[in-house]
């Protein structure tokens, strides 16, 4: 059974999380915090969004590899939606907040939206780092441990909606519903109601180590098979049948126009060779 807050990180239960989640497919969020990972630390993020009413469910700090955990994953967090990153901190808050100046933004006192909710689970993973300067690009300490707790809570390690947008272009993004509803990892940027701006152009491919669900994928020659998550072409639908009915044939003048029962397997049994098929990346 996996559990609920994730083992190795540390803990710091937000007052107020999201709610009750209401179904769907798992999904993953990433966002970035517009800190500084060399100067703000896990633990002062996740108590500056706590304070904020903005709780996600992971604080991660890619440099040091810290993690520190705000919401049970059975929980709804509060991150999206609102406004993005950490706000000026007020007199008395930690110096370390790794805010830019700026007005203050208050906590989400009619609570967060909706879309924290959507899906049987929605981790919210906030990352100490800039928009502008995609974390990617840098050491992921500690990514291991996160990917495997999402793994293990079925979040499939694919990107309906592809590579999140450069920054500041993701604002101009309009997310889709329909590649929501997939369940996977999403970026900021692309969560639908949202107009946010990050994390950035993020390196996919480098962070699950899975090419993004909407890619362009072409089947291996001889196969016939279109890789998983791409629709098949009605030359790709018939190709199969087509090279049935021609060893069909061939066979067919070998044995004087009969079938014999080992054909039948041989037509019906067969798979395509390990590795076959390939992943444009």
């Amino acid at each position: 059974m996996s559990d609920a807050w994730m083992p190795g990180a540390g803990h710091l239960r937000t007052a107020a999380d999201g709610g009750h989640l209401r179904g769907g497919a798992p999904r993953a969020v990433w966002q970035a915090l517009g800190a500084d990972p060399a100067v703000v630390s896990a633990g002062s993020a996740a108590q500056r969004l706590s304070e904020l009413g903005r709780a996600g469910h992971l604080i991660w700090n890619p440099l040091t590899g810290e993690i520190v955990q705000l919401v049970s994953v059975l929980r709804a967090g509060r991150s999206l939606g609102g406004p993005e990153g950490l706000a000026q901190p007020a007199p008395g808050c930690a110096a370390d907040s790794g805010a830019q100046p700026g007005s203050a933004e208050p906590a989400q006192a009619d609570g967060p939206a909706a879309v924290n909710s959507e899906g049987r689970l929605c981790v919210q993973v906030c990352v100490v780092a800039f928009a502008w300067q995609p974390f990617t690009a840098g050491p992921m300490t500690g990514l291991r441990r996160i990917l495997d707790w999402l793994d293990s809570w079925g979040v499939s390690r694919r990107w309906p909606a592809g590579q999140p947008a450069a920054y500041p272009c993701g604002q101009a993004g309009s997310a889709s519903r329909r590649l929501w509803a997939c369940g996977g990892h999403f970026g900021a940027s692309q969560v639908p109601g949202w107009a946010a701006a990050g994390p950035g152009e993020i390196d996919i491919e480098r962070l699950t180590g899975w090419a993004a669900h909407a890619a362009t994928q072409l089947p291996a020659a001889g196969t016939g098979h279109a890789p998983p998550g791409r629709a098949r072409s009605g030359r790709d639908r018939d190709q199969p049948e087509q090279d049935q009915r021609r060893e069909q044939d061939q066979r067919h003048g070998q044995h004087g126009g009969r079938t014999e029962l080992a054909e039948f397997d041989d037509i019906f049994e067969r798979r395509p060779a390990a590795g076959s098929l390939t992943r444009v990346g």
